[in-house]
């Protein structure tokens, strides 16, 4: 019998300086089986980082022709594809050619793929790629609960989540382009 995924119910409180961006957000987003805690939170602040009213999640792990998240057109085009993680050059290239604008928002230990993908896609014009500060981040996704509530301020590029645990901090660093 195959697993389900385990949803989340989200109460995003979304400030962003930056952009004037204001927004009390409740949704609910699944988690994939075989997806981290982790990955989920880098989604969800890939989400607060990139949002737009018509943001959505996509099927991601379930269907590789689908991205974490984007953005699409009326018409269906793809305006913003947003992967989490640490894809390979192919991958990176193949999106790029699917989209207006491509970001990535990596995190994990990125030494090895930072040498060997980001220097292979460094040409490609329409993508801009950010990591996550992997302590901080480990420390916000440790023990996610099934309802969650974060107040997500980001300020002069600075990111600070706000959960019951308190205020976390949550370093990030532009290795290609920019927001």
């Amino acid at each position: 019998m195959a697993l389900q995924a385990t949803p989340y119910k989200v109460e995003l409180n979304l400030t962003d300086l930056d952009r004037g961006v204001y927004e009390n957000l409740r949704f609910t987003v699944a988690r994939h089986p075989s997806e981290t805690e982790e990955r989920l939170a880098v989604r969800l602040i890939a989400y607060a980082l990139w949002y737009d009213e018509q943001l959505a999640f996509g099927r991601g792990l379930s269907d590789v022709d689908e991205p974490a998240l984007w953005l699409k057109s009326l018409d269906d085009r793809v305006l913003h594809w947003i992967e989490v993680g640490q894809p390979d050059a192919e991958r990176l290239t193949w999106c790029s050619r699917r989209a207006e604008r491509v970001s990535l928002l990596t995190y994990g230990s990125l030494r090895v793929w930072q040498g060997k993908v980001l220097e292979a896609v460094k040409g490609l014009k329409n993508l801009s790629v950010a990591a996550v500060g992997q302590e901080a981040l480990e420390e916000l996704a440790r023990d996610l609960p099934r309802s969650l509530g974060w107040s997500l301020m980001i300020s002069d590029g600075a990111l600070f989540v706000t959960d019951e645990r308190g205020q976390h901090e949550i370093p990030l660093e532009w290795l290609l382009g920019e927001r």
